[in-house]
C-alpha cells in the first residue's frame, strides 16, 4: 500500500494546537507506518520553536518520534529575529516554506491548513 503523504501548514502561532491535534488523529486513523507527514511553519507560527521547552514543543517532539517532520522557514525565522540554532533539534530549516509547499504538493502531497 501507497503511503499516505501530507504537509500541515502552520503560519499562525494560535493554531498550533488545533494543528498537533489534527496532525495526532490523523496518526491514529491512518496509522503512523502508513503517512509520511511533515508540519511546516512559517510567519509567526515559526515563533513556537522558540525559547524554553514549552508543551507545544514537547508535543512536537512525540510527534516527530512518531514520524512527523518539522520544518520552519528561514526567511520567517529571519523575520521574527531568531537564530536557526534556537529552533528544537527535531526542526528542519528549510531556505523559502512556500517554495516547500509548493514542492511537495508537486510531489504529491495533500495539503492540510489547520
Amino acid at each position: 500500500m501507497e503511503r499516505l503523504k501530507v504537509i500541515f501548514h502552520v503560519s499562525d502561532r494560535s493554531r498550533w494546537n488545533y494543528a498537533l491535534t489534527s496532525v495526532t488523529n490523523f496518526l491514529l486513523d491512518a496509522g503512523a507506518e502508513n503517512v509520511e507527514a511533515e508540519v511546516l511553519a512559517n510567519g509567526p507560527a515559526v515563533t513556537a520553536y522558540t525559547g524554553e521547552k514549552t508543551e507545544l514543543v514537547a508535543r512536537m517532539e512525540d510527534l516527530n518520534r512518531s514520524g512527523v517532520k518539522f520544518l520552519a522557514c528561514r526567511n520567517a525565522l529571519r523575520a521574527h529575529g531568531i537564530a536557526e540554532e534556537a529552533v528544537p533539534h527535531f526542526v528542519t530549516v528549510v531556505p523559502a516554506g512556500i517554495t516547500v509547499l509548493a514542492t511537495r504538493q508537486r510531489d504529491g502531497y495533500a495539503y492540510i491548513k489547520p
